[in-house]
């Protein structure tokens, strides 16, 4: 929206994207090391997230909004990756 182009020309917002798989294997992360499901608008961001920070200072911090309910997805990943629930 108007908003997000507002503070893209500003330079205060950058956007990236990544591919679906790695958003799932970020869901499967994140559930398996923080015991969180995460949704999977979430995911891609966590994705970006993976990629990123191992090239980050000690000093710099990240923050992550997990915002949405990661169990409302869960039949949808079931069913991407063949199984059913």
């Amino acid at each position: 929206g108007p908003e997000h182009a507002w503070l893209k020309d500003l330079g205060r917002a950058t956007y990236v994207s990544v591919t679906d798989e790695q958003a799932l294997r970020a869901f499967h992360r994140m559930t398996r090391t923080e015991g969180i499901i995460p949704a999977l608008e979430t995911s891609h961001a966590i994705a970006h997230v993976i990629d990123i920070a191992p090239r980050m200072r000690p000093d710099q911090s990240l923050i992550i909004n997990l915002s949405g309910r990661g169990d409302k997805d869960l039949n949808t990943v079931a069913a991407l990756e063949g199984m059913e629930l």
